[in-house]
């Protein structure tokens, strides 16, 4: 699973980058260590109703999926990442894939590491470590976001709206499946366009944008494992360990 990541761009980044029409105000600055329920910058398209012109939104989502369906919000932090065998199909994704994507630009992605012997009432500790593009460039994240309406407020009420995502993962290549087996699916730039296009609902067409960081193209080494308590979150918590003080050197 994709369970934390990093983004340390501004906002005013992100809308050159990916050529937004529309900044949403609440959206959050550097975070180095992104997790469940927190608010993320996200990236996607609606068709405003009284014109049909679409805009292309940097928004604040918060990171787990509450279907629309649902009868309350809790539980949406059990819904961090959807597989992408089963997003088209798992009734709690499918109409997000349908009509809902977006991008959730990323820095990189924590996984942890356990060495041979780690687990309870051992002194073997998991390893995190930080996975990113060797290039230095963004991942572009593929992601899904849903709507929920709490029925106790007024709809005209903007409290009265969830708005959340989740992270459509894959099975891990070469270089992150020696941390963990699941990784991030990402769309390339030249998908980003289709992708974001509320008009394709085609969930088959939608599969073909997906795709996988090769091996060759992504980087990985061990970090503090100050990283594994959310109340630390600074530039530090990015910096590589010194060889002699990780559990294990894997890539």
């Amino acid at each position: 699973m994709c369970g934390r990541y990093a983004l340390a761009a501004d906002p005013e980044e992100l809308v050159e980058e990916y050529d937004i029409d529309d900044l949403f105000a609440g959206l959050p600055g550097p975070d180095y260590n992104v997790a469940p329920t927190a608010a993320v910058a996200a990236v996607f398209e609606r068709t405003v109703k009284d014109t049909g012109e679409v805009r292309r939104r940097l928004a604040p989502l918060v990171w787990g999926l509450v279907p629309s369906w649902s009868k309350q919000a809790g539980g949406g932090a059990r819904m961090i990442n959807a597989r992408v065998e089963s997003v088209a199909e798992k009734p709690a994704f499918r109409r997000a894939f349908s009509l809902r994507r977006c991008i959730l630009p990323a820095d990189g992605f924590y996984e942890w590491y356990q060495p041979e012997g780690a687990g309870p009432g051992t002194k073997v500790k998991k390893q995190p470590f930080f996975i990113h593009r060797g290039d230095g460039g963004r991942l572009a994240m593929a992601g899904i976001y849903e709507i929920w309406r709490d029925p106790t407020k007024d709809r005209e009420d903007d409290a009265a709206w969830l708005r959340t995502c989740s992270v459509i993962t894959t099975q891990a290549t070469d270089a992150a499946g020696h941390v963990h087996d699941r990784m991030p699916m990402v769309i390339r730039r030249e998908a980003i366009d289709r992708w974001l296009d509320p008009a394709v609902t085609d969930p088959a067409a939608a599969l073909e944008l997906l795709s996988v960081t090769e091996a060759e193209q992504l980087a990985a080494y061990a970090v503090s494992t100050a990283v594994g308590n959310v109340k630390n979150n600074d530039a530090s918590l990015l910096e590589p360990l010194a060889p002699d003080d990780e559990q294990d050197t894997l890539i």
